[in-house]
């Protein structure tokens, strides 16, 4: 990744990646009987999930809270990964969710419900192919490749919250990625790198996923969420290995979603197993 220098980080310091426009967001996005209550873009950050968790636990943060960060400097992915990228060049932000009258055994599904809502909303707006690596991963095609360009994590915030994280590569060039494998939706060349209806494209369809969820009391099948993501999901039909927690391994291939929404392995000698939380590798391809 390219280092740069902090003093060059000027609103304008990278004409191609104009900063957010707060108003403008907050416009679009909060009006009455909306999910969205706050919007606020904070030019640099050490991880918005953290800050929003902390404000939660405060008290100062309501559900449909949003925090953007034009840059995030301690930016986490699943299994406390680092996650970092130039200013402005990516979406990273955090929503604050409280859905009372679902099952807390059901939150599980969330982030594969944000997964959902990000790759719809991208798709209608950049104009893209979407796909979705269980559980939490954005791929795009990329020169033939599939590249992750994106992730989700989700973290409790007190009893009754849950902070739903995203980061987005939208304008990372070639030489910007932090591996090989990554992508960005320049890079995928989508129809659109303008972050503003970008982003309230994905927080429109996260509002919309999220209705219909809760109005279903969280019922994945009733609500069309378990349907809609096993469509859009490039694990299933793949041969994969799950490194499991334990240093544990299982390879087989990904047959199902199940109602907790658990990837099914089938393995070679004939059993199908659940798992839960892993890391996912596709070994080949469907």
């Amino acid at each position: 990744m390219t280092p740069h220098n902090p003093s060059d980080d000027s609103r304008w310091s990278d004409l191609d990646r104009p900063p957010l426009n707060a108003t403008a967001l907050r416009r679009g996005l909060i009006r009455e009987g909306s999910l969205y209550r706050a919007v606020e873009v904070v030019q640099r950050t050490g991880s918005t999930n953290s800050d929003l968790a902390a404000s939660a636990a405060a008290g100062t943060a309501d559900e449909g809270t949003v925090l953007v960060a034009e840059e995030q400097t301690a930016g986490r992915g699943r299994l406390d990964r680092q996650w970092t990228a130039p200013p402005r060049s990516g979406l990273f932000f955090s929503v604050l969710l409280k859905p009372a009258e679902v099952p807390v055994d059901r939150w599980g599904w969330l982030p594969l419900l944000t997964g959902v809502a990000v790759a719809t909303g991208l798709s209608r707006a950049a104009g893209v192919d979407t796909a979705l690596k269980w559980p939490n991963d954005l791929l795009l095609t990329v020169d033939g490749e599939e590249r992750k360009a994106g992730g989700i994590l989700a973290e409790r915030a007190g009893a009754d919250g849950v902070v739903m994280g995203v980061g987005i590569n939208v304008t990372l060039r070639a030489d910007e990625l932090p591996v090989p494998q990554a992508g960005s939706l320049a890079l995928a060349g989508a129809l659109t790198t303008d972050r503003d209806p970008l982003l309230r494209a994905v927080l429109r369809s996260l509002e919309d996923w999220y209705r219909r969820w809760r109005a279903a009391g969280g019922d994945p099948g009733a609500s069309g969420l378990q349907e809609t993501y096993t469509a859009g999901c490039a694990t299933l039909g793949r041969v994969v290995r799950a490194e499991l927690p334990g240093d544990r391994s299982l390879v087989g291939e990904a047959v199902a979603l199940d109602g907790d929404g658990r990837l099914v392995i089938a393995t070679e000698a004939g059993v199908q197993e659940p798992v839960g939380a892993g890391d996912i590798v596709h070994l080949r391809p469907a």
